[in-house]
């Protein structure tokens, strides 16, 4: 797709397409998807687990306190992540994505070094997920700075993460772009123009929950990401006194988050982006997504 700026017409047009559905979802979507048919999973990311217990009994530990998922980081040793992958899924917590990252380097830099470590390194994260039985590797596509321009990191991104996207079908491995604290993709229409633009099955998007709240409702981003979002991450942040909080203990209106969830039929893993702890506090963590999950 030939690349171009964003111009307010064009803009105005895919926000007006966007609207559109969700409308239509919102009259007809929201009683069949209420339901309670969809399959939401709990996960917790690997790091969030006490580091002195082995990997087996991390699994183990992961599954008794009732989480049904693991999010790791990419490995450079594929035999290594075979195991790894085999072992979460022998304890009942397969490794369903894993976080590569990319602030290191970002697909908007325009060092011509830079982008080749960024290839590699997800290129190599790739491979990773697929030793490791994972399909999504999550990706920051891109860092607006002093000297990065908006549009820069918008058209360099897309150039050079459509380079991945054939590696990506060959492992049958999604590259899911998230939305960050990177001033980049700061509106959910644009967010959504963003994936649709790579017209591709192996782009889709990761949407994180807490990182909205300062400039958004989650929901309304569920709602406008719709299809798109391939994975969630949960978060919850408090906007008097600036600061993450526990789930439930922050501003996300979770009632109206649950609401959504069902009216886009969204199935699949959401994963606990949060610090670590001990059995008592992961099992009421899980306690705490279960109670949004009833919503």
């Amino acid at each position: 797709m030939k690349e171009e700026i964003i111009g307010r017409r064009s803009f105005l047009r895919y926000a007006a397409a966007v609207t559109a559905g969700t409308s239509v979802l919102g009259e007809s979507g929201f009683a069949r998807s209420r339901q309670k048919g969809a399959k939401l999973r709990k996960a917790l990311q690997l790091g969030m687990l006490p580091r002195e217990l082995s990997d087996a009994d991390k699994f183990k530990l992961a599954k008794k306190c009732g989480f049904d998922g693991i999010e790791a980081s990419p490995m450079d040793d594929l035999d290594a992540a075979r195991r790894l992958g085999r072992s979460a899924r022998q304890a009942g917590v397969p490794i369903h994505s894993i976080v590569y990252g990319g602030w290191g380097a970002p697909f908007s830099d325009p060092d011509p070094k830079v982008i080749e470590k960024g290839l590699a390194g997800m290129e190599t994260a790739l491979r990773s997920a697929k030793a490791l039985g994972a399909d999504t590797v999550l990706l920051v596509p891109a860092v607006v700075k002093e000297n990065v321009s908006y549009d820069q990191a918008y058209k360099r991104s897309q150039r050079h993460i459509r380079k991945l996207l054939p590696l990506a079908e060959e492992l049958g491995v999604v590259i899911a772009v998230e939305n960050v604290w990177n001033k980049f993709l700061l509106s959910p229409l644009e967010f959504a123009r963003y994936v649709d633009e790579f017209d591709s099955p192996w782009l889709k998007a990761y949407f994180d929950i807490g990182n909205v709240i300062l400039f958004g409702y989650s929901q309304d981003w569920i709602r406008t990401l719709g299809k798109r979002t391939v994975k969630i991450h949960l978060k919850d942040f408090k906007r008097s006194g600036y600061k993450w909080t526990n789930l439930l203990d922050g501003d996300v209106n979770w009632p109206q988050v649950r609401r959504a969830l069902d009216e886009t039929g969204y199935e699949g893993f959401l994963t606990t982006e949060l610090r670590g702890g001990d059995e008592a506090y992961l099992t009421d963590l899980a306690g705490r997504i279960d109670r949004i999950f009833a919503m």
